[in-house]
């Protein structure tokens, strides 16, 4: 199971740089995660993009 960024993003990029799969990428209005390459930060503490979200809208999908 993928995580994913609702509407609530605010569009900041705070996320992108952070994922180590680089599964996030800039959509029209806001962020999104490719579900066939995340793999929610596997054998890392915390999700990284998750963790640096000032919106908190990145959840599990």
């Amino acid at each position: 199971m993928a995580l994913y960024i609702t509407e609530e993003c605010t569009y900041c990029g705070a996320c992108e740089p952070e994922c180590p799969v680089n599964a996030i990428s800039a959509g029209e209005e806001i962020y999104m995660i490719d579900a066939s390459a995340c793999n929610e930060c596997e054998g890392l503490d915390t999700q990284a993009c998750a963790s640096v979200c000032p919106s908190e809208c990145i959840v599990q999908g």
